[in-house]
């Protein structure tokens, strides 16, 4: 007969019927969604101030998701891997490009928004009580709620390395762990301070210029003047512009963008390092270690041993757990930055 642990852990190695299934997706830190924004019981239970649930699919390229957040939350999102995606709220589009890792979006109580999503993805969700954004706050303390009352998008690194600490728990994350990391977001974001000056984010059709430009010539030096004159504006105008519609400054968004190259060369060749630096655009070996590890959260030579490691590991288990694609979260080229 088993112990009540060893009752709580059975589902991890036995696919129990759908009803022991649901019961320990509930019982998880860090809920599955099966559909964008959607888990069991609904996108909160009522009595949790704070939910997290992780939405994630490394295989499919398109999928088409709508929610509406309920009136007593906020929803708060951050991307754990690179990915291309057009957020609309009717017929405003919001955002509509590539999305790097790190990324960190927000959206307020009873507001619609529709996700495109046109590339693989990983994000992590938090689904937080409004009581985490009191009204009454100081003004050199904090933001006023009324600027949380559209979707706010930007690149938060204090922000990512919560998600990352989150995720590396893995299913060993107990719900106290989970609830403190989401208060310590929630209350890290009621205090940023936004622009006061609203920002009018790149037009689409600019943004696609640079972004092609970027993929094209990623591994030379492009300056702000460069991506500026592909853009048809002048710099200041569009650095920021640029900054509302990705959340990053052209300089971290191109950093990004060469580390993904980057991971790609260290999980599928054997190149060298000091030749995968200079490959994605990095003048010494040093500087790339450098930002490799700010970025992925570890060196290059560890993600590469990590990565080709994971891979045999993760094909002999998926079939434990019924996954039936060979290719279920095996690219971890682009996985998490």
């Amino acid at each position: 007969m088993l112990t009540d642990t060893q009752a709580d852990h059975a589902w991890v190695s036995l696919r129990a019927g759908s009803e022991d299934q649901e019961s320990a997706d509930r019982a998880q830190a860090l809920r599955h969604e099966r559909k964008w924004r959607q888990f069991d019981r609904g996108v909160c239970d009522a009595i949790e101030d704070i939910a997290i649930s992780r939405w994630t699919d490394l295989e499919n390229a398109s999928l088409h998701g709508e929610a509406t957040t309920p009136p007593d939350r906020y929803f708060i999102a951050i991307a754990l891997k690179s990915t291309r995606v057009r957020l609309t709220r009717g017929r405003q589009t919001i955002f509509d490009g590539i999305m790097p890792a790190g990324t960190l979006y927000i959206s307020a109580p009873s507001r619609q928004l529709t996700a495109q999503f046109n590339a693989p993805f990983d994000f992590l969700h938090f689904h937080v009580a409004t009581g985490y954004f009191p009204i009454e706050r100081s003004a050199s303390q904090s933001i006023p709620t009324e600027d949380l009352d559209d979707l706010v998008l930007l690149r938060d690194c204090f922000a990512e390395q919560l998600a990352k600490a989150l995720i590396e728990h893995g299913n060993a994350a107990d719900q106290k762990f989970a609830c403190c990391v989401g208060q310590t977001l929630a209350m890290h974001i009621a205090r940023l301070e936004f622009p006061r000056a609203k920002v009018n984010a790149l037009p689409k059709w600019r943004l696609r210029r640079v972004e092609e430009h970027i993929k094209a010539h990623f591994d030379r030096c492009i300056s702000l003047s460069d991506l500026a004159k592909v853009a048809g504006l002048s710099r200041m105008h569009f650095a920021a512009q640029f900054r509302a519609a990705t959340g990053y400054r052209p300089r971290e968004y191109l950093l990004h963008q060469r580390i993904e190259h980057a991971k790609l060369l260290l999980s599928n060749t054997d190149t060298p390092l000091a030749e995968v630096a200079l490959a994605v655009g990095f003048c010494t070996q040093a500087h790339f270690s450098t930002v490799f590890k700010r970025i992925a959260g570890e060196t290059p030579a560890r993600w590469r041993c990590a990565s080709k490691n994971a891979l045999p590991a993760v094909q002999e288990f998926l079939p434990r757990l019924g996954f039936g694609g060979q290719n279920v979260a095996l690219r971890r080229a682009g996985g998490m930055a």
